[in-house]
């Protein structure tokens, strides 16, 4: 069973979606908990809205104070309607929500059948309801549901899935869009990354890249985020597509959550120096860029670099896939700077011996866009000849938004738009 959690301002919209599937016969009421009753079980938006009005009133200060709960079963799973109940029960006990107002609807417009729980994320007293560690602590009760429920198991249809969801993106094969949200809408269930540079790191693994867009519409700033789908030499290819499309969680205040998530997960985890520790005994085990790259990847560990024009090492970021977390160098240490590996690097070159074969190797090794080696079995698919480490140069993204041959009429839109916008900007 996979369980999403919405979060908005707008308690009435969250009502108006269920209580319009009601009407069109998609769906039904199942249960209420510490609601108001009516004589004939039959609820209008306004009366559902009572109930929380109280809740609402004495919020201060949480603006998405509405929460949009989906429990999804697996579509071979068939669970009664009593089963359901319990199911959002114990779901909401578990959560922190067990004395809060909420209603559960089962939608059946779909093949697969599942329930929405709308309620509010405030107690009587007007104070948000801890969501620490949410995504985390709703895994785990979703598992112990599959458990007591007899439900199959969400965690292993997962598994079987990684091999597409974790595909890197081939623009020439079409469909990028859903090739890139595949990616996006389950990298950040995965993986720990603390900056927009750790997540493009990441997202270069798959021939993805992000950009934040800011600038001014009628008076108003804008923040955004747009996705590019990468070519094999991790050149932008295609037009962008604008987080929305793709889901609230590709968003620019979902992953600035995420940051802020993953700077609290990695303060209390031993990762940060167990790879800090790999990492030096790469160093001292190799002796050029090409035998680290290689060291670090027989541990798990792949390594991005970023070059500017010039060939000098201005990035570094240090993937372990098995911890799933992301890592900036110089967020190391110092002594896993970006500089003290140009450096190194650089003297080690200058320090070989300098036979012609072998000064044609080690230019062939800096130039050198990838290598193969087996990683971390979940990325299995980065040991292609083209997939592995990523040598990218500073002009590798360049403009905002490219003009080059589209295959999405409304991206080919927004692309002109964000143009425009560009140029007001500009005057």
């Amino acid at each position: 069973m996979i369980a999403k959690i919405g979060r908005s301002s707008k308690l009435y919209g969250a009502l108006a979606y269920n209580h319009l599937k009601v009407d069109q016969g998609n769906a039904k009421i199942l249960f209420t908990n510490n609601m108001i009753e009516t004589p004939d079980n039959k609820y209008t938006i306004p009366k559902l809205i009572e109930s929380f009005e109280p809740y609402l009133a004495a919020n201060k200060n949480t603006e998405k104070h509405t929460l949009h709960i989906s429990l999804n079963p697996d579509p071979n799973d068939r669970v009664s309607d009593t089963d359901f109940v319990k199911m959002a029960e114990d779901y909401m006990n578990e959560m922190g929500y067990g004395k809060q107002p909420y209603i559960v609807f089962k939608h059946t417009d779909i093949d697969r059948t599942h329930i929405h729980i709308v309620s509010v994320g405030v107690d009587e007293y007007g104070k948000k309801i801890s969501d620490k560690f949410e995504k985390k602590r709703s895994m785990e009760i979703c598992r112990k549901l599959e458990k007591s429920y007899n439900l199959l198991s969400a965690t292993q249809r997962k598994e079987s899935e990684n091999k597409l969801i974790f595909s890197p993106v081939d623009y020439r094969a079409g469909n990028s869009k859903n090739q890139i949200a595949s990616v996006i809408r389950n990298v950040a269930d995965y993986y720990s990354f603390k900056t927009l540079g750790e997540y493009n790191a990441l997202l270069s693994l798959f021939n993805i890249n992000a950009e934040k867009i800011e600038g001014e519409l009628h008076g108003k700033l804008q923040r955004g985020l747009v996705y590019f789908a990468l070519d094999k030499n991790k050149q932008k290819i295609g037009h962008p597509f604008k987080a929305s499309i793709i889901g609230k969680m590709a968003g620019l205040n979902a992953l600035e959550s995420h940051f802020l998530k993953s700077k609290e997960l990695v303060l209390n985890s031993s990762n940060k120096s167990e790879i800090s520790a790999i990492i030096d005994y790469a160093l001292k085990s190799s002796n050029n860029e090409r035998a680290f790259i290689e060291k670090m990847k027989s541990k798990g560990i792949n390594t991005v670099i970023r070059r500017n024009e010039t060939g000098r090492i201005y990035g570094i970021t240090f993937i372990d896939h098995n911890f799933r977390t992301v890592w900036n160098g110089s967020s190391l240490g110092k002594q896993y700077s970006a500089n003290v590996f140009n450096d190194l690097w650089k003297n080690q070159q200058n320090h070989r011996k300098t036979s012609d074969l072998k000064l044609q190797e080690c230019q062939a090794a800096l130039k050198e866009k990838s290598f193969s080696t087996e990683i971390h079995s979940l990325f299995g698919f980065l040991s292609g000849e083209n997939n592995n480490d990523i040598y990218s140069n500073e002009n590798s993204f360049p403009g905002l938004l490219p003009l080059v041959q589209g295959e999405d009429h409304e991206n080919e839109i927004f692309a002109q738009q964000m143009m425009k916008r560009k140029k007001r900007r500009k005057r």
